[in-house]
């Protein structure tokens, strides 16, 4: 396979990727909790946290996303996949913390 291939390959799957993203946190988004400074947070249960959870460590990893800890560093992660996803400014994710249900065992976090 040539490098073109698999470059092309890797970015269609990125966007894939991104696009669940989406669709996920669409689907658990519900007029809900607003942080104090307007972000919103997102209750992601199980099974389809451990996904998430899933998918923003490994964008952290790739987007060398860094923070003072693990749940900065999603955040952050969750903000460059939300981009790439291409929300319009006007979108209330744009502003999103997501946060799991279901516990640590099954993949529940907060990010």
């Amino acid at each position: 396979m040539l490098a073109a291939e698999q470059f092309e390959r890797a970015a269609v799957l990125g966007v894939a990727v991104a696009e669940e993203m989406r669709r996920l946190l669409r689907l658990h988004a519900v007029p809900a909790e607003e942080a104090g400074d307007g972000a919103v947070l997102v209750d992601v249960p199980y099974p389809d946290a451990a996904v998430v959870v899933a998918v923003l460590d490994v964008a952290a990893d790739c987007f060398g996303e860094r923070g003072d800890s693990v749940e900065e560093t999603r955040q952050a992660a969750l903000e460059t996949v939300l981009q790439l996803a291409g929300f319009d400014d006007d979108s209330q994710l744009n502003h999103v913390e997501v946060t799991g249900s279901g516990g640590r065992d099954r993949g529940g976090t907060r990010t």
